[in-house]
């Protein structure tokens, strides 16, 4: 329980139902924010807090520990109070199933200080606290097959320790991994990465990745046809117990 929170809203006489109505969300979202460790998304914070008459940095601390880019915080935010996320990804294994190791590799050679590397595969390392959180959102991951025969710099081992955990990850019950085979050939999914984010008010936002920054989806038709898509990749992927025989198998295979 968050509470400063709790206690501003006591104080300013504000319940979870009012705040929901002046922000314009669900009441659900907003009795979240009382939670430890569920934050206003960033375009809901600052608002939240003028209302309760406090500093945002007052009732959310760990908004001064943000350890992620800033331009990736709006989706972050997104992501922490999501219902169920979707995400397919071509080339990586999705950040949220990642070993530090791993996210380590994916760095290499980028122009970032040793600090600057530390600080950005802490944050990612601590995203995945919410697929093991109370009221966990169901996340379906989607990978192509190459990414777990896809060696990170000649380091089997980590290739290893790397598909053990997405295995791992596959067995919790709020937690689907399905895999693409290489037999499928060309399918949708060769268009890019992307993750839809359904919010408990019916909402679906998505992220689509990108060389530079990656971006927010958000208008309907978009969000649609990225939806359609998911459908059709989905259809392309081996089942869940057939697609973690094949995580196994992967792992064994980089012994």
């Amino acid at each position: 329980m968050n509470h400063a929170v709790v206690a501003a809203m006591a104080e300013a006489g504000e319940t979870a139902d009012s705040l929901a109505a002046q922000i314009g969300v669900d009441p659900k979202t907003a009795a979240k924010w009382a939670s430890r460790g569920r934050i206003p998304q960033t375009r809901h914070r600052a608002k939240v807090a003028a209302i309760l008459k406090r500093d945002v940095e007052d009732l959310w601390p760990d908004v001064l520990k943000r350890r992620e880019p800033a331009w990736f915080r709006p989706w972050v935010d997104i992501e922490r109070e999501a219902v169920s996320l979707r995400t397919f990804e071509l080339a990586w294994v999705p950040g949220l199933l990642q070993t530090e190791a791993y996210a380590r590799a994916t760095l290499a050679g980028e122009t970032l200080s040793a600090e600057e590397t530390d600080q950005l595969i802490t944050a990612r390392v601590q995203r995945q606290t919410i697929l093991r959180r109370d009221h966990a959102p169901m996340f379906v991951a989607v990978l192509d097959e190459l990414i777990l025969r896809r060696s990170a710099y000649g380091d089997r081992a980590l290739m290893r320790e790397q598909c053990e955990h997405v295995a791992a990850y596959a067995e919790l019950p709020n937690v689907s991994v399905h895999v693409v085979p290489a037999s499928v050939g060309m399918y949708p999914g060769l268009g890019g990465p992307f993750t839809l984010a359904e919010l408990d008010n019916g909402t679906t936002v998505a992220h689509v990745d990108g060389q530079a920054q990656a971006q927010l989806v958000e208008g309907i038709t978009d969000v649609a046809t990225l939806s359609r898509r998911w459908e059709r990749i989905r259809g392309e992927a081996l089942s869940r117990s057939q697609s973690l025989d094949m995580l196994r198998e992967a792992a064994r295979s980089w012994t």
